[in-house]
């Protein structure tokens, strides 16, 4: 089911779907809720999952010149408290993983545990701040060829010519994102700061996604990270990219699963 929540002098639409437990899911840069489509099948027959679009993608508004990470984590917050839950765990890929980690932040209490799925605690390098920089100038040009670039390079090179239809899939759901959404998304990406401290604080289980094909995130900078969660738990996908839940549903899910079974336990 499709609901809307108030948010600042907007709204923010999520889908809600199954009972029992919650887990919360967050799409990444592009996304919506509807990329979760094959996970939201899987986990709602044994949970509660919601699926929130992030501002200024899906049908969420955008609110104003930079989506922060703390304004994505407050949306988030917004979301759950519009539907009185109060603990849950937080699933979230790429940008959502920073949103979770800012959620984890500001709002530790009401985490029962982070899935990082194919995300970063470490801030951006001086590198890829220029990288977004660039990104942001190609937008203002052409953003429909930029996200229709960006969502190939997801995908491990090597499986996209087995993954036409996910691809065509993500590149769908990623042209409805305006022109001021992604910029509004790359400045708050490239201002997000460090929270790698929150690794190693945490007192919930952490689970951390890695693609050993991962073009946008190095997949020996994430093991190195992993190193630092008292209560780790890591699927480890040596034939996927940044998209393991498109390129490996089925040990994706499966692996979610038994992450889910530990946190509520």
């Amino acid at each position: 089911m499709i609901k809307t929540a108030p948010f600042k002098k907007g709204t923010v639409t999520f889908s809600d779907r199954g009972k029992g437990r919650t887990v919360v899911l967050l799409h990444g840069f592009l996304g919506s809720h509807k990329i979760w489509e094959s996970t939201i099948i899987n986990l709602s027959k044994s949970y509660r999952v919601i699926a929130i679009d992030l501002p200024g993608h899906g049908k969420t508004d955008c609110f104003g010149y930079v989506h922060t990470m703390e304004l994505l984590a407050k949306c988030v917050k917004a979301v759950m408290d519009h539907l009185r839950l109060k603990k849950y765990v937080i699933i979230g890929h790429s940008m959502g993983g920073y949103a979770g980690l800012a959620f984890a932040d500001l709002f530790p209490d009401n985490l029962r545990g982070l899935c990082l799925y194919h995300s970063s605690a470490y801030a951006d390098s001086d590198e890829k701040k220029r990288d977004r920089t660039r990104s942001i100038k190609v937008v203002k040009a052409n953003h429909k060829i930029y996200t229709t670039e960006v969502i190939k390079n997801l995908f491990a090179t090597k499986n996209a010519k087995y993954l036409k239809e996910e691809i065509a899939f993500a590149q769908k759901i990623a042209a409805t994102t305006s022109k001021q959404s992604i910029i509004a998304s790359l400045e708050g990406m490239k201002d997000r700061p460090n929270r790698d401290i929150i690794l190693g604080m945490a007192h919930y289980p952490i689970m951390m996604v890695i693609g050993e094909l991962d073009n946008v995130l190095p997949y020996q900078q994430l093991l190195e990270q992993s190193e630092l969660i008292r209560d780790k738990h890591i699927l480890y996908l040596e034939h996927d990219g940044h998209m393991g839940f498109l390129e490996s549903p089925r040990v994706s899910n499966a692996a979610l699963r038994k992450f889910l079974r530990t946190c509520f336990n």
